[in-house]
């Protein structure tokens, strides 16, 4: 999934800009307690501004990063009855889901893929591959955009960027602490005067360690919201046409054999298990497709 990918992404390394530029700038040494232990009570409120602020920049950031990384072309003045036949789509899905006209885009990518973004639910972008307009008749693409236009009404990217700034405040804060506890470990034999070289190093590897940990608990969500949009682009559409998009998309994966660095990037996923499943950002498409065909209480 295009959108989670390229936020959490983001986020880490704007986290791990922040903290390199807090301890060059000297802020750490602010988080010094009286004799030469680290504040937890300052530390916790460093770590929550930063941790929130770092989510939130991230978020700001989200349709600025997607569009470059991506390529994507917004259609300003639609130039073809596909492109036209698009942006109607998306207006009328918008208006029935109560947002504002997001933008429309194409990027260019063989596979099928689409995703949507933004920090303001009425000021989102909703993107498309040209592999999915090619794989896929205009049925099967009004699924997927349904998808993409429930994650937005759904404010997934904002509560993403809420559950991000947690983590990463408990990465900031954690890291710190471990560093401390490692610095004063190997200066037990003489007196501490505060943060050094161990603190520094230690801090550093805890804060990618635990923010890769972290980004566990953000892809546990992700899927949990995966199953909600496919439930809203069936509203917006119809069961059997959610479904048979991801029928398509199913089909589609089965066929292609991207590597690992451009797996995490397909809208349908790479399958996984034991702790790799950790690390998906959705589910396995087989099991989109029976939660679609369970009958709802």
């Amino acid at each position: 999934m295009k959108r989670v990918f390229l936020f959490v992404l983001t986020n880490l390394a704007v986290l791990v800009v922040l903290g390199t530029a807090a301890r060059l700038l000297g802020v750490d040494r602010f988080l010094t307690a009286q004799g030469g232990g680290i504040d937890l009570g300052q530390l916790l409120i460093f770590a929550a501004i930063f941790g929130m602020g770092g989510a939130f920049v991230s978020l700001a950031m989200s349709k600025w990063t997607a569009r470059h990384m991506t390529g994507a072309q917004v259609i300003g003045q639609p130039g073809t009855e596909l492109e036209a036949w698009l942006v109607r789509t998306v207006q009328d899905q918008a208006q029935r889901a109560g947002i504002g006209m997001p933008e429309v885009a194409i990027f260019d990518s063989p596979d099928p893929n689409a995703f949507a973004t933004g920090m303001n639910k009425d000021k989102a972008l909703v993107a498309v591959s040209t592999g999915l307009l090619q794989r896929m008749n205009k049925r099967e693409v009004e699924a997927v955009l349904g998808h993409e236009i429930s994650h937005v009404a759904n404010g997934d990217m904002v509560t993403l960027a809420l559950i991000q700034g947690v983590v990463n405040t408990f990465v900031i804060f954690l890291s710190r602490v471990v560093g401390s506890l490692v610095d004063r470990a190997l200066s037990r034999n003489e007196e501490y005067e505060g943060p050094g070289i161990g603190y520094w190093v230690t801090s550093i590897v805890a804060e990618l360690l635990f923010g890769v940990l972290a980004s566990i608990i953000v892809m546990w969500f992700s899927r949990q919201r995966e199953f909600r949009a496919d439930r809203g682009g069936s509203a917006l559409t119809s069961p059997a046409q959610m479904v048979a998009a991801l029928e398509r998309l199913k089909a589609s994966a089965e066929g292609q054999h991207l590597p690992d660095r451009l797996a995490a990037f397909g809208v349908s996923g790479r399958a996984g298990g034991g702790l790799a499943r950790l690390f998906m950002s959705h589910p396995p498409l087989e099991e989109r497709i029976a939660a679609l065909r369970e009958p709802r209480a």
